[in-house]
């Protein structure tokens, strides 16, 4: 099966590849707006659409030859992609490009040989820009082939190169284990609670770095707007920005690797963490714990590893439902850190029992994909792929017993 990888090295750019890059920047980002327009127009005068490429444009803006085609062409792309997302309602319709967005990239393509990698020399050679510097801290293997190169600045003005690779690789032949599973419910506080009791208490490193934040801020808001001292501090600013963002993605990078190689199967919930960070008023522990960018590194590690990963309804009562009788607490709201079952006299403790309820309703779906799904194909040594369900049956009955943390009434 083929695969995409990316690698993503700093290069460190002559003043005359700055300039060039930064044209290719500004001429990227003009034929998107360019071709935005354009459409937008011919569609309310013809109510047609129209089709378009950035060489029919090259008549007109001469200096358009100066940049690399493969960044115009890209661009074009990139607008025909929003559009596609726009009319299939996956996404709204497209916006102009402001030159003010810190964020600014473009990507040529691997045509004939014009990307080259020199670990020797440490340099990169690019479509219209030549040899760059670069710093290789890691190699790609020989057996992946190069598709892109995606040329980016950040906010604190260092330059990247992201090499997008393709190689061959099959799924490893794992045997999972029901017993080696866990189930994650999400934490404002902590990232998440496992399902064996476990906090992992993340550090939150946008709090720990707010009130520097705020004085530098204070010193920005006193200075002349784009003035020489007011680009100086808004890149101090964006430098404690980039740590906070480095910090966090660091953390998740090893705490995800660290679960997908500990168990066999994850389930968590599949909530939607915008509508928690504004209607319950936790935008900021909500975006400093990135548990949006967890989920995502724990997807692609776990499709790599064999690992399975499976998603519980946002709307499943994890949190209101006794994981030992299955009673439903109907009236629990937030504060409720713990409740005591009416049933079986269990005091729960409320992240706990949710994580133990995901776990379960997880192991429930999957087992029940097992056996109905046929267009899912799974090894046939695998007792799930047999339709042999006594190992879901056996870790529900065991999850049933399960109390680390609970202290019982009776």
């Amino acid at each position: 099966m083929k695969y995409n990888k990316a690698f993503k090295y700093r290069i460190y750019p002559s003043d005359s590849q700055v300039i060039l890059i930064e044209k290719t920047f500004g001429c990227t980002r003009f034929i998107y707006n360019k071709m935005l327009n354009d459409k937008i127009t011919y569609y309310e005068k013809n109510k047609k659409s129209l089709h378009i490429t950035p060489a029919s444009y090259k008549k007109e803006y001469v200096w358009l030859k100066e940049v690399d085609s493969l960044a115009l062409t890209n661009t074009q792309l990139q607008l025909d992609k929003a559009y596609k997302a726009f009319f299939s309602k996956n996404n709204r319709f497209p916006k102009y490009k402001s030159k003010h967005n810190k964020k600014k990239s473009y990507t040529t393509n691997m045509v004939n040989g014009n990307i080259k990698i020199d670990y020797k020399s440490k340099s990169i050679t690019l479509p219209k820009l030549g040899s760059i510097k670069c710093k290789y801290h890691r190699y790609i293997p020989n057996d992946y082939m190069v598709k892109s190169v995606t040329v980016s600045k950040s906010p604190t003005n260092k330059y990247y190169v992201s090499i997008l690779t393709e190689y061959e690789n099959d799924i490893p032949y794992r045997i999972l284990d029901s017993n080696k599973s866990i189930g994650l419910d999400y934490s404002s506080s902590s990232l998440y609670v496992d399902s064996n009791g476990n906090s992992i208490n993340m550090p939150h490193y946008y709090r720990l770095l707010e009130e520097r934040l705020a004085k530098e801020n204070r010193k920005l808001s006193h200075m002349k707007l784009h003035s020489n001292n007011w680009f100086r501090q808004q890149n101090k600013i964006n430098k404690i920005h980039e740590r906070i963002a480095n910090q966090r993605k660091d953390y998740l990078h090893k705490l995800s690797t660290k679960l997908v190689n500990s168990y066999d199967y994850i389930a968590l919930e599949d909530i939607n963490l915008k509508n928690i960070s504004q209607s319950l008023h936790l935008g900021k522990s909500t975006d400093d714990n990135g548990f949006g960018m967890f989920r995502d590194f724990l997807s692609y590690k776990a499709e790599l590893n064999g690992t399975k990963i499976i998603k519980v309804d946002k709307f499943y009562p994890s949190s209101k439902q006794c994981h030992i009788c299955n009673y439903k607490k109907v009236d629990l709201t937030l504060k409720d850190r713990s409740w005591t079952c009416p049933i079986c006299n269990t005091t729960h403790n409320r992240d706990e029992n949710a994580a133990i309820n995901i776990l379960k309703e997880g192991l429930r779906l999957y087992n029940n994909n097992c056996l109905s799904d046929n267009s899912i194909i799974y090894n046939t040594n695998n007792p799930w792929a047999k339709g042999d369900s006594s190992l879901i049956l056996n870790s529900l009955e065991f999850l049933s017993e399960k109390r680390p943390l609970q202290t019982s009434n009776s």
